[in-house]
């Protein structure tokens, strides 16, 4: 495989930015504790103009502690793949997640304050997921292997399953997620090997000429034969190969 980026490469990057995002979620969530006031009035408002300033700011605002708590992990670990593993996508992810998912939200959802970072969430998932089955290259495999295997349970809250859970969000997010991981450029592209190529004669290459159209291995080849009949001095040299059967063995 060859890159357009330098492939995965550890950086502060991986880790500062995550946590530079989990440090405002939970810093504006203090502020509302520490001075008593509520944001919720500014997360996303379905098909109203004030709505869509939730675009913007409703990843930053949570309604309780254990809603917090639980956008905190996943957040972190699933952006910090997307910037080790698409370095250079990471801003586009980001921004058109972000955005997508909260205008998919606007316009699908019920009449409610849709508040919190769960469908980003959902925008990083799917993403990572659909993206390593889509390129193909094991280690995004791997990658998407691992997100279904930790988060497959999330698919869950796609559905209206509860009343107080935004599922309207993290279907607006998964499918934010699935179209980006479908248009956008894969960083990585496959090499093309000499024997993929449509110019390659196999009979010129100095391997493949010892088996025959059917994968057979070919002891002698015609110009050897030719070549050791009319040299005396330097004879070939030929190797033999034997096979034992270990079930024999074991048996004698």
């Amino acid at each position: 495989m060859k890159s357009t980026q330098k492939p995965f490469i550890f950086t502060p990057e991986v880790l500062l930015l995550p946590f530079l995002f989990i440090m405002v979620i939970w810093l504006v969530y203090w502020s509302e504790i520490r001075f008593g006031f509520r944001l919720n009035d500014y997360g996303v408002y379905p098909r109203t103009v004030r709505g869509l300033r939730g675009v913007f700011l409703s990843p930053f605002i949570h309604g309780s502690m254990n809603h917090l708590w639980n956008n905190t992990i996943p957040l972190f670990l699933l952006s910090a793949a997307v910037i080790y593993f698409y370095r250079s996508q990471r801003w586009v992810i980001f921004l058109i997640g972000l955005l997508g998912s909260g205008i998919l939200t606007w316009l699908i959802g019920r009449e409610a304050n849709h508040i919190g970072a769960s469908g980003f969430i959902y925008v990083l998932m799917s993403f990572l997921f659909f993206k390593g089955i889509i390129t193909r290259y094991y280690r995004f495999v791997a990658v998407s292997l691992i997100i279904m295997f930790v988060y497959g349970g999330m698919l869950w809250y796609l559905f209206p399953i509860e009343p107080h859970i935004s599922w309207e969000g993290h279907l607006g997010g998964f499918i934010t997620g699935f179209l980006l991981a479908v248009f956008l450029p894969g960083v990585y592209t496959k090499d093309t090997y000499e024997w993929e190529k449509e110019e390659f004669v196999p009979e010129d290459d100095p391997f493949m000429r010892h088996f025959d159209e059917h994968g057979n291995f070919i002891e002698t080849l015609p110009d050897e034969i030719e070549e050791e009949s009319t040299s005396t001095t330097n004879p070939s040299i030929k190797i033999q190969y034997i096979y034992s059967n270990k079930n024999i063995d074991a048996e004698e």
